[in-house]
């Protein structure tokens, strides 16, 4: 049985719970992580609910390439774009705790060496 409880990710999008958005167009969004992991810490997140990674079907590839664009272009716009993370969780044995497909821009503007392929 499929769960079709909104996902609070579904809730920004339809301005039921606030949210600062960042960015927003007709396939995504774009919010600053309430709990950040670094000093820059953005979601972007489809409008279309996605449960994981897994998930996606041949049909999303548009949108998921657009999601890695546009988390190119708010990176540039937060002045990060020379160093930034890209993470996504699939699945609770990831950290995945929102099961709606986002992707989150992690950088620090003080320390570029947190980032380095050897802490991955």
């Amino acid at each position: 049985m499929v769960d079709t409880t909104p996902t609070l990710f579904t809730r920004i999008i339809n301005r039921e719970i606030p949210a600062e958005i960042l960015y927003e167009d007709d396939q995504c969004i774009v919010i600053n992580d309430i709990a950040p992991q670094a000093p820059v810490h953005m979601l972007v997140i489809p409008r279309q609910p996605i449960p994981r990674l897994a998930d996606a079907s041949q049909a999303d590839r548009s949108v998921l390439g657009h999601l890695m664009w546009v988390a190119g272009e708010v990176a540039r716009q937060a002045g990060v774009d020379e160093a930034f993370r890209l993470v996504v969780n699939n699945g609770a044995g990831a950290g995945q705790t929102v099961f709606h497909l986002h992707l989150h821009v992690l950088a620090d503007p003080s320390d570029k060496t947190i980032f380095s392929e050897s802490t991955m």
